[in-house]
C-alpha cells in the first residue's frame, strides 16, 4: 500500500464530497471541533439534545462521540443517535476521553462500545488498554504508562471490539482486522495547548464520511493531522501562534503534499 498517495486521495475526496459530521463532543474543545472539521473540508453540527439527535445522526455521513465532560443524560443522546447511525450504515467514531480515569468514564465508555458498533475508537495508551481489560491506569485526560506492547494493545482491542483503534502518542498507531499501521507525523508543539486530541476525532470523522474502508480513513486522517502539525511547526514556536498556523496548514493541505511528507508503514 501506497500510504501517501492513498491518504492524498482521501483528502481528496474529503474536499470534494463535503461530509457532514455529527459531533456530541466534548464542551471543553467543541469551539475547536468545529473548526477543525471545517478547515479540513467537511461540515460541522453539534446537536445534542435527545428530542433532535436521531434525526440530525440521519442525515449526516458521520457521527463524533467523544466523552470528555460526560454525564449520564449525554450518553443517552449517544445511544439514540448511535442506534440511528448503525441502522442506517453511518460511521461512528468514539473519542474515548477519560476511560480509566474513573468509574463512570470507564463504566459508561464500555457500555457505548457494548451497545455501538464503531468504525473508529480512538484513544491515548492508558484508554485503549483499559477498554481492552489490560491493566492501565488514566491521569485525569493523559495517558499514564502502560507496561507491555502497545501494537498488541491496539490488536487486542480492534480484535475484542471488531473495529479500527487508534492510539495516539509520539507514533500514532492505527489497527484493524488484518493490518496495524504507524503513523509518524505530527511535532510536539501539538501537545502544547488543550484540544488536539478531541480535534483529531473530528478528522477521522470528516476521513470515515469521505471513505468508508475505516483503517484507511484512519490512516489518511491521523497521517494529514500529523503533517499539518509538523507544517504550523514551521511558522510558529509558542502554543497560541502554533494553533492558528495549525489551523490553515490544515486548510491549505494539499494530496501532493501529503503524498511527500506521510510517514506511515505497516508492522
Amino acid at each position: 500500500m501506497e500510504w501517501g498517495k492513498e491518504s492524498g486521495r482521501i483528502l481528496n475526496e474529503v474536499r470534494e464530497k463535503k461530509p457532514l459530521v455529527h459531533h456530541l463532543t466534548n464542551w471543553v474543545t467543541i469551539y475547536d471541533c468545529a473548526n477543525v472539521t471545517r478547515a479540513i473540508g467537511a461540515l460541522p453540527v453539534m446537536a445534542h439534545a435527545r428530542e433532535e439527535v436521531k434525526e440530525m445522526a440521519s442525515i449526516a455521513q458521520a457521527l463524533v462521540f467523544n466523552i470528555g465532560t460526560l454525564t449520564p443524560a449525554f450518553v443517552q443522546s449517544m445511544l439514540l443517535a448511535g442506534e440511528k447511525a448503525n441502522e442506517l450504515g453511518i460511521p461512528v467514531i468514539l473519542d474515548a476521553v477519560g476511560a480509566g480515569a474513573t468509574t463512570l468514564r470507564t463504566k459508561k465508555a464500555k457500555e457505548l462500545m457494548e451497545s455501538l458498533q464503531f468504525a473508529v475508537i480512538k484513544g491515548n495508551a492508558s484508554e485503549a488498554a483499559v477498554l481492552a481489560g489490560l491493566d492501565a491506569k488514566t491521569r485525569g485526560v493523559e495517558a499514564s504508562r502502560v507496561e507491555g506492547n502497545l501494537e498488541e494493545v491496539a490488536r487486542i482491542l480492534s480484535k475484542s471490539s471488531g473495529t479500527t483503534v487508534v492510539i495516539t502518542g509520539k507514533e500514532d498507531i492505527v489497527s484493524g482486522a488484518e493490518k496495524t499501521v504507524l503513523v509518524k507525523n505530527g511535532h510536539e508543539l501539538m501537545g502544547c495547548f488543550v484540544g488536539t486530541g478531541c480535534m483529531l476525532a473530528s478528522v477521522l470523522g470528516a476521513f470515515c464520511g469521505a471513505e468508508r474502508d475505516s483503517l484507511k480513513a484512519a490512516v489518511a486522517g491521523t497521517s494529514c493531522f500529523g503533517i499539518a502539525g509538523e507544517l504550523a511547526a514551521k511558522k510558529a514556536s509558542a502554543p497560541a501562534a502554533y494553533k492558528n498556523e495549525f489551523f490553515d496548514a490544515l486548510f491549505r493541505l494539499d494530496a501532493g503534499t501529503v503524498e511527500k511528507m506521510a510517514k506511515v508503514s505497516e508492522v
